[in-house]
C-alpha cells in the first residue's frame, strides 16, 4: 500500500457508545436532524444522476453501500433506508421489474474502537439488507478494489486523522497555548489545521477511488463555512471557545495543569466549499455533481446542547484529562449555561454552515 492511501497512525476518537444519559446514541438528534435536512437532494441526486442499471452483470446482482463514520445509531440506519429506497426507486424508474431488483450489502464502518456491539444490537428487524460492520480509519483503504457503488459519510469527515504535531511544539509559530481549536486562535494554528484537512482529504479520496466502480456515487455532509467569511465566525468553534474557558476556570481552581490545558486540541475543521473544491480537483478521479452550503441552524436549548457536544468529545477529553476532570468540566459548563445560551442563539450560529457534497467516480 502506497503512503498516499493510508494516514500514518489515524487516531481514534469514537463517540461516547451505549445509550446512556452522555451516549451519542441518545444525543445525537442534531445530527439526524441535519442528515434528513438534505434527504431531499439525495434522492434528487440519485434519481437524476446515479445509473443503477450499469452496476449489475450477469455474474454479480449485489450493490455495495457503505456508511464511513457510522458511529453507534440510529442516525446511520435512517440514512442507509433513506439511501436505499431512493436506489430502490430508480431502479423502478428505469424499467426493471421486482424480481430483478438487486441484493443490497450495507457496510457500516468506523474505529475499531467504536461501539459496535450497539451498532448491530439495535439493527432494524426489518432492515432487507445484508449488514457487516468495517472497522477502521476511513483515512486510509478500507475495501477491495471497484467493490463499492455508493459512500455516505455524514459529520464524520469534520474530525481530522490527528492532531496537527505543530500545536503540541511550543518553539512553533502555531503552539496554542490557552485554546483548543483554531477558528479563535491566531493564523499560524488556523493555517496548520487547513494543512492537515487537505492532507487527511488527499488520503481520503485516493482509497475511495480505489474502492468505488466507474459511476459510483459518494454524499458527504460536513461542518464548513462560507469561502468569505473568516474562520472565526465559525460557530462550532465558539462553542469550543466557551467550553474552554470553562476549562481555564478548572485550571484557576487547580484542577487541572496548565501544561495540560494547553497541550490539549481538538482536531476538528470545517472547511470552505473553495477548500473542498481544491482537493477533490487535485484528486482528478471524482466529478463533482453538487456542492452547496445550506442553512442549518440550532434550534436546542445550551444544556441539550451541552450534552450533544459532551456525546462527540468525552472519550478524547477522558484520554487526555481523565473522567473526573470531564464530569467537572461539564458542570462548570452547565453552570454557564446562560452565558453561552447567548452564544448558541447568535447571528453567526446561524450561518450557512453545512456543506453538502455529491461526487461521482469518473
Amino acid at each position: 500500500m502506497s503512503n498516499t492511501e493510508t494516514a500514518a497512525r489515524p487516531e481514534s476518537y469514537p463517540m461516547t457508545g451505549g445509550g446512556g444519559t452522555y451516549s451519542y446514541s441518545s444525543n445525537s438528534i442534531y445530527q439526524k436532524e441535519a442528515a434528513n435536512f438534505v434527504k431531499e437532494l439525495i434522492d434528487e441526486e440519485i434519481a437524476t444522476k446515479l445509473d443503477m442499471k450499469c452496476f449489475t452483470t450477469s455474474t454479480s446482482n449485489t450493490l455495495r453501500v457503505a456508511d464511513l463514520g457510522c458511529s453507534t445509531g440510529p442516525n446511520t440506519f435512517i440514512a442507509m433506508q433513506n439511501i436505499l429506497q431512493a436506489m430502490k426507486n430508480k431502479y423502478h424508474s428505469q424499467g426493471s421489474l421486482p424480481s430483478e431488483m438487486p441484493e443490497f450489502q450495507v457496510f457500516f464502518n468506523d474505529h475499531a474502537s467504536n461501539d459496535f456491539n450497539t451498532v448491530f444490537t439495535s439493527l432494524p428487524p426489518d432492515s432487507q439488507y445484508f449488514a457487516a460492520g468495517v472497522p477502521g480509519s476511513f483515512y486510509g483503504r478500507l475495501f477491495p478494489e471497484s467493490s463499492l457503488h455508493f459512500v455516505y459519510s455524514s459529520y464524520a469527515m469534520n474530525w481530522l486523522s490527528k492532531v496537527p504535531e505543530e500545536l503540541l511544539d511550543q518553539n512553533s509559530p502555531a503552539w496554542n497555548k490557552e485554546k483548543f481549536h483554531y477558528t479563535t486562535a491566531k493564523e499560524e494554528v488556523a493555517n496548520v489545521y487547513a494543512a492537515q484537512f487537505a492532507k487527511d482529504m488527499e488520503i481520503f479520496l485516493g482509497a475511495r477511488a480505489k474502492e468505488m466502480v466507474v459511476g459510483a456515487m459518494m454524499v458527504v455532509i460536513i461542518m464548513g463555512f462560507p469561502d468569505d467569511i473568516h474562520h472565526s465566525k465559525l460557530f462550532l468553534g465558539q462553542s469550543y471557545d466557551f467550553l474552554s474557558s470553562c476549562l481555564m476556570d478548572l485550571v484557576n481552581m487547580g484542577l487541572v495543569s496548565e501544561a495540560e490545558a494547553d497541550s490539549f486540541n481538538i482536531p476538528v475543521y470545517g472547511p470552505s466549499p473553495k477548500e473542498m473544491a481544491s482537493v477533490v480537483e487535485k484528486n482528478g478521479c471524482f466529478s463533482t455533481e453538487r456542492m452547496q452550503l445550506n442553512d442549518y441552524t440550532y434550534k436546542y436549548d445550551a444544556q441539550t446542547f451541552l450534552k450533544h457536544q459532551r456525546a462527540t468529545l468525552e472519550s478524547i477529553l477522558t484520554k487526555h484529562f481523565g473522567s473526573e476532570i470531564v464530569d467537572q468540566l461539564y458542570q462548570r459548563a452547565s453552570q454557564r449555561s446562560a452565558e453561552f445560551s447567548s452564544v448558541l442563539h447568535s447571528s453567526d450560529a446561524a450561518m450557512k454552515n453545512q456543506l453538502f457534497l455529491v461526487l461521482k467516480r469518473k
